[in-house]
């Protein structure tokens, strides 16, 4: 190693490694080679004026002065100290090193130092230039190349040591240790000790005459003239290639040859161990046998660090498998299994250095190590053991996960793990020359062996130790500060368990001393098990917590990147994340935040704790909005588990899977999604128990009701949002549970967030055909359900239950009843017995009489009341109707029913309680339905009110629309029974007959009117001014009636003769005007007109009227001529006043034909489309070209797939086509609609949409469409076909539905049509604010009395009552339909507002949005 024939080398299998030391970890703080000595003149810290050397001085005769260059430079170090000189370095180490008083064998030596000082300043010097020349990088420390440096720093140290550049203090015949045993001075520092004429003698300058010399060939630089940084050098001991020049690392610092130390019997000498007493002897033998023991101990972990930890860290290739981050998973790996033992090596070298330091200077008879021990105990091991010993639970369950096969799911074992353990086992008994191969676990656990074995050895210590020894009383204090150690690694082993294994499951009695328990009060006692158990249960709380992301989110994530995902499609996964486990991280928050509050506490104060209320407080106040949000949600997680195992194999495979798993204690997923409910109750439970133990006086006293409130405060505002969230669950549940009859479907909204349910039941029904059972078996079970929703009409659905598999289906019994057309006629009828039949009325009749009209009951009716009336009996609708008492009187002898009969009857099991409601709809009825309790039959009338009245509320201010009256008195029809004959020649002038239809339209001159068409001629007038109604034209049977307001033409159908009017002809601007007195033209020849209809075409105004020729419909299309109409020469006076009132035709110059053609089948109406025309005939809808005048019809009737829906579509006549989406149309007939796609195939698998009525016209206001049955308009949106809103009447007509009216009113003749059927221009999905729909109904003396009220007419004030109020003739109301813009609640009524609750989702999936397929006609 060392040139200049000095020949000296190392040995590289000594034992005993001992790497570099940070300064804090000395106990006198003099370790480590970067600190900076106090006026010691060293490299940093030169005058810049000093005199600076080309060359280093090479002659022994040189000050050591001048060796010390002090500049800052790093290049002057490089340029005037070459450290591979031995006399450089020993000039640099007696400048650097740091000296102070040290004693030994109780002698005090000043200007001192240690072995360790010597090593730690040699080390500081060289690393830099090991880094920089040879690759050597002090970076590393100790886990790299760091523990090579300090050996060869030791040897450096050895060789000025042989050179006496320093001595040790007693002149042993040691050699240099890394270590404080021993105590060393420069020979210029021993005062006295030396002649003048010793060869180590001072110069008279004060100088060292002699300095060592030597080369350090480990720190010389290579041969090589190419070998340059940057570049490899070829030679093959090459110092920049670092193990080349510094040899492997073996284990040992030192020499090679381990230093064994003499039994201390042995060490002093035998006068002193004679005039020691006998406990004296045995107390130094146990000091130096635990010294002996600690410095095993020590060599015991080196030998970890050297032999396991360092050659994993420093793999290429890790031998912990991981399947995306191996090297990761080795790191973590290493830090789970070897915890801090790291800190422990340091924790204990430090101990033994103090220890050592004590030996030295107390030498040969130690006085006292008690002190020692005590800072021990409580400082130095105070955090490092408890941590280490808390952590070794999870190291042994982690060394077995990799060792030992992971039970069912079969894991394989790490085999290459496996034997890389065995071959360090060996190395480590080579290692230590030992016949006994311990494995790694022995290893592991010397650090928990060694802390027990302090208390062992302080006790036999502490037994042979004099009274009037003080070192007793430090042992003794030594002693109970290793036992609060003992008990605050306990503490931490069950604090770390967080609820797992056999410290999981300790009791506050378990950690306590029986000792210290009995001090304690059997009270306070209680107090802090109840504590113990709150913080115990925290604990394990939070880890569910935890193990919820572990389990179970992390998987289903992961499986993401898998070829077959957990979930799928892959996109709901995010969603169902949200709906099950919601916010559940911030709940793990805060509770991890609160077990980490309660593990301070304990580590501070335990075992006996004051209060934990305080943290209990913070965190109530803390997680409140997060329970509060939580909690609400669990209905609905638990709804989305259960959905999704029932659909779902994978998943459900997934979940069972988890229960298996160590940590869920065999609960299932749901049961973790519930552990935040019942935390919170456990919570007031064991706040009670300490409440109850508290003394008086303590704060506790006064805290914890405080407490208690804050945490039911928080179940019981959450209470509300789980209700409705119940509710929602069970909505869902029959959104997907009923079952609606095969090609019958009702879109009933149940996943509107609006949506709740009122009630459901179970009820009975008579069966069909009049109930002949006389054992009553025939009885039906009906499952009734009631919903609510403040959007749509609400439904009342009949279901009949059926389980099979666990799964409970509702299959629909009977069309569901919108509360809207629902009426409650009966609840009053005493009760009958379900065996009895229909025979029960043979024995004096047990039935009331349950009808609402007037029409006289017959006996036979009264015994065979039906189940369901005809569809055109009309009830009132949203009333509640009791028993009929105009009739009572006839009926009393039979339906007489006395106290004692009723109750015999309602005590009787076999009883049940009928009630009768109406439903009055198309397929509706009478229904008679029969509760098995009189309090049940209560219940259903109590909510079904609620529903009806709720409905009825809620629709007065959320109608989509609202009726504007255009007239209410001053269209009339004879009351019925009442003909004109009777009424008398003063009544003949009032009635105009029925309305059939209505226009709107604006004049030149900016007037807003309507015409109004009725069979006894045409009325004009201002809108919403019933007052200024004037006939224009007396033409009788006027059925239909456009305005071209772009040519100022009226077209009327009369009589089934079509007129052509200039409108200056019937509302003259002014009397002069030019156009007033034009001739009327007709159309048509003969009175053959059935329908016509108006709108564009290739930006051309067309008129196509039908007429019938035979089988076959003829189709006239005509073209209005703007030059001919505006041509006042055609205007004849004496023309004009017969062709104005239809007593002669006129040629029709106006218009010229266009084209012609026929359809050979029966037509009912003509829409125009974009470009196409549709004719509503008896075939279906047929599409039209006009230009080649080809067409298809649609739907397709000979499709066989169309089967099932063919019987329908010729059972009914065509009503509209309307375009519901870009790629879809709605196709409405009179009971029914079917969304088609551009081919004209269904476009939906839910089939048809079946009406409430029986729909006689049908109108669009986008994005509505109005179907209007003689008692009610169904008010539907155009995408989804869901009913929105009926509006009840009495002889309900479409008058105008939107073709053929002004531009003030629709956007000009055919406008609105076009952009709702041509190809989605315009098309917007808020609704236009204008009216395009006018209807009529009969108006009832009420509606119009409160009509005429609001306009201030006179209630009394028009001729259509006779003396006394009787009613003559019937006003018929013409009105047209507002749109409104609906005041939707924030939730239901029923339930409380759950907007707060349950933020937006994909899932549960709401109601589908159908498309059609692609393509055109």
């Amino acid at each position: 190693m060392y040139g200049g024939g000095l020949g000296v080398g190392y040995d590289e299998s000594g034992y005993g490694l001992s790497p570099g030391y940070a300064s804090s970890e000395d106990p006198y703080g003099t370790t480590g080679g970067n600190w900076t000595p106090r006026g010691d003149r060293h490299l940093d810290g030169e005058d810049e004026n000093e005199e600076e050397e080309d060359d280093y001085p090479r002659s022994r005769s040189r000050s050591p002065s001048l060796l010390s260059p002090t500049t800052s430079s790093s290049s002057f170090v490089s340029r005037y100290i070459n450290l591979s000189l031995l006399s450089h370095l020993a000039v640099q180490l007696k400048d650097k090193i740091r000296r102070g008083t040290h004693v030994k064998g109780g002698i005090p030596y000043p200007n001192a130092f240690t072995g360790k000082d010597v090593v730690s300043t040699i080390q500081g010097m060289i690393q830099r230039e090991l880094a920089v020349g040879h690759g050597v990088s002090a970076s590393d420390g100790e886990y790299g190349k760091g523990g090579r440096v300090r050996r060869l720093s030791l040897e450096v140290g050895r060789e000025m040591q042989s050179q006496l550049w320093f001595c040790e203090v007693e002149w042993g015949g040691g050699v240099l240790e890394d270590g404080v045993e021993d105590v060393y001075m420069f020979l210029d520092d021993l005062g006295g000790g030396l002649g003048e004429g010793s060869s180590t003698s001072t110069s008279a300058g004060g100088g060292i005459t002699e300095l060592p010399t030597g080369i350090v060939t480990a720190l010389t630089k290579c041969y090589s003239p190419d070998c340059v940084e940057g570049v490899r050098c070829y030679s093959p001991r090459c110092p920049r290639k670092g193990d080349s020049v510094l040899g492997p690392l073996g284990v040992a610092g030192g020499s090679g040859e381990e230093k064994k130390r003499e039994e201390w019997r042995e060490s002093v000498p035998a006068q002193l161990l004679r005039s020691l007493p006998e406990s004296e002897v045995n107390r130094q033998t146990l000091i130096h046998k635990l010294i002996s023991k600690e410095e095993e101990y020590v060599a015991d972990l080196d030998l970890i660090h050297a032999v396991f930890i360092k050659p994993l860290r420093e793999m290429s290739q890790p031998i912990i498998k991981h399947a995306t981050d191996p090297h990761s998973a080795q790191h973590a790996f290493i830090d789970t299994v070897f915890s801090n033992i790291l800190d422990l090596r340091e924790t204990n070298k430090r101990l033994l250095e103090i220890l050592r330091i004590r030996q030295r200077e107390q030498d040969p008879v130690i006085q006292r190590v008690g002190d020692v021990f005590l800072d021990a105990a409580t400082e130095l091991f105070s955090v490092v053991y408890p941590v280490y010993v808390a952590g070794w639970a999870a190291a042994e369950r982690r060394l077995r996960e990799e060792e030992e096969e992971e039970g069912e799911d079969e894991r394989r074992v790490n085999t290459e793990w496996k034997l890389w353990v065995e071959d360090r086992c060996r190395e480590a008994q080579r290692l230590q020359s030992t016949s006994i191969r311990y494995d790694l676990k022995h290893y592991l656990t010397r650090p928990i062996d060694h802390l027990q074995k302090y208390t062992i050895f302080l006790t036999a210590i502490l037994s042979e130790t004099s009274p009037d020894n003080t070192d007793g009383e430090f042992l003794t204090e030594a002693l109970d500060a290793l036992a609060q150690l003992h008990t605050a690694a306990q503490v931490r082993t069950f604090q770390e368990a967080m609820g797992r294994g056999t410290p999981g499951k300790w009791e506050w009695h378990d950690l306590v001393e029986r000792e210290r328990r009995e001090r304690l009060s059997r009270r306070e006692c209680k107090r802090q098990s109840v504590m113990f158990e709150l913080i115990k249960g925290e604990m394990a709380y939070a880890m569910d917590l935890e193990n919820i992301e572990l389990m179970y989110i992390r998987p289903l994530l992961d499986s993401l990147n898998s070829p077959n995902p957990i979930i799928y499609p892959r996109e709901r996964l995010n969603s169902f994340i949200s709906d099950v486990f919601h916010n559940f991280a911030q709940l793990h928050a805060h509770h991890s935040r609160l077990v980490d509050v309660f593990h301070e506490i304990q580590r501070r104060e335990f075992p006996v704790l004051s209060s934990v209320t305080a943290a209990v407080f913070d965190a109530a106040l803390n997680f409140r909005e997060a329970y509060m949000e939580y909690i609400p949600n669990y209905p609905i997680a638990a709804y989305r588990i259960d959905e999704e195992m029932a659909t779902n194999p994978a998943f459900k495979r997934f979940v069972e899977d988890a229960v298996r798993h160590p940590d869920a204690h065999r609960l299932d997923m749901k049961s973790f999604i519930n552990r935040p409910i019942p935390r919170l109750l456990r919570y007031e439970l064991l706040l009670k128990g300490i409440l109850d133990e508290t003394p008086e006086g303590h704060e506790d006293r006064l805290a914890i009701p405080q407490v208690l409130e804050v945490i039911k405060a928080i179940g019981k505002e959450s209470e509300p949002g789980v209700v409705s969230a119940k509710g929602k669950v069970e909505l869902w549940r029959y959104n997907g549970n009923i079952v609606f009859k095969p090609g019958e479907w009702i879109d009933m909204d149940l996943l509107d967030r609006n949506r709740s349910l009122i009630h459901t039941g179970r009820l009975l029904r008579q069966p069909d055909g009049g109930g002949l059972e006389w054992s009553g078996g025939g009885w039906s079970e009906l499952f009734v359900l009631l919903f609510d929703n403040y959007r749509e009409c609400p439904p009342l659905v009949m279901t009949k239950a059926r389980e099979k598999d666990g799964v409970t289906k509702y299959f629909v019994n009977r069309r569901p009843i919108p509360l809207d057309l629902l009426t409650l006629v009966n609840f009053t009828d005493p009760p009958t017995q379900r065996g009895a039949g229909l025979l029960r009325n043979l024995r004096g009749g047990e039935r009331h009489n349950t009808t609402t009209t007037t029409t006289p009951m017959t006996e036979s009716d009264e015994q065979n009341p039906p189940l369901s009336t005809s569809p055109s009996t009309s009830f009132p609708p949203l009333s509640t109707t009791t028993t009929n008492t105009s009739l009572a009187p006839s009926l009393t002898p039979s339906n007489s029913y006395t106290a004692s009969q009723s109750y015999t009857a309602a005590s009787d099991p076999r009883s049940v309680f009928p009630f009768t409601l109406h439903h009055n709809g198309r397929q509706g009825g009478n229904y008679i339905l029969f509760a098995e309790s009189a309090s049940a039959r209560s219940e259903w009338k109590e909510k079904l009110e609620e529903a009806v009245g709720l409905r009825r509320v809620v629709q007065e201010s959320n109608r989509v629309f609202e009726m504007e009256t255009l007239s209410v008195d001053t269209f009339l029809v004879p009351a019925f029974g009442a003909p004109n004959s009777g009424l008398g020649p003063s009544y003949d002038h009032m009635f105009t007959g029925k309305v059939t239809c209505s226009v709107p339209f604006n004049t030149p001159d900016g007037r807003g009117l309507v015409a109004i068409g009725c069979a006894e001629g045409v009325w004009i007038g201002f809108r919403h001014d019933s007052r200024s109604m004037r006939r224009v034209l007396h033409l009788k049977m006027v059925t239909q009636c456009a305005m071209l307001e772009d040519f100022g033409i009226f077209l009327v159908l009369a009589d089934k003769s079509l007129f052509a009017y200039h409108i200056e002809a019937l509302v003259p601007s002014s009397p002069s005007s030019s156009h007033s007195s034009q001739t009327p033209q007709k159309l048509s020849g003969n009175k053959d007109v059935y329908f016509f209809s108006v709108g564009t075409l290739h930006g051309r105004t067309l008129v196509i009227y039908m007429k019938k020729k035979g089988l076959d419909s003829i189709f006239h299309v005509v073209e209005p001529v703007v030059e001919r109409i505006n041509d006042r020469g055609k205007a004849t006076g004496g023309g004009n006043l017969g062709s104005r009132f239809g007593f002669r035709q006129a040629k029709s110059d106006w218009f010229r034909a266009y084209r012609e053609f026929f359809l050979p089948s029966e037509s009912y109406d003509l829409i125009f489309l974009k470009v196409k025309i549709v004719i509503l005939c008896a075939k279906g809808f047929e599409i039209m070209d006009l230009m080649d005048l080809q067409s298809v019809t649609i739907p397709q009737r000979e499709d066989p797939q169309h089967a099932p829906l063919a019987k329908r579509w010729e059972a009914c006549r065509p009503l509209g086509m309307f375009r519901s989406t870009d790629d879809e149309f709605l196709l409405c007939y009179t009971e029914f609609g079917l969304y088609v796609n551009k081919h004209g195939d269904p476009s939906r698998q839910t089939g048809s949409i079946e009406w409430e009525g029986t729909a006689e016209r049908v109108a669009l206001h986008p994005p509505y469409i109005l179907l209007f049955d003689s008692r009610f308009i169904e008010v539907r949106h155009v995408q989804t076909g869901r009913l929105a809103q009926i509006i009840m009447g009495n002889d309900v007509r479409c008058l105008w539905d939107g073709r053929g009216g002004g531009g003030g009113a629709a956007g000009g003749a055919g406008a609105g049509i076009a952009g709702v059927f041509g190809g989605g221009e315009g098309e917007e999905e808020h609704m236009i604010q204008e009216a395009r729909v006018h209807a009529v109904m009969n108006a009832s003396s009420a509606d119009l009395n409160s009509i005429r009220a609001g306009s201030g007419q006179n209630p009394n004030g028009y001729g259509a009552y006779g003396a006394g109020g009787q009613t003559r003739a019937i006003a018929q109301h013409v009105f047209e339909l507002i749109p409104t813009i609906p005041l939707y609640l924030p939730g239901s009524l029923a339930s409380p507002s759950t907007v707060m609750y349950f933020p937006q989702s994909f899932s549960p999936p709401h109601s589908p949005t159908m498309g059609g397929a692609q393509g055109g006609f």
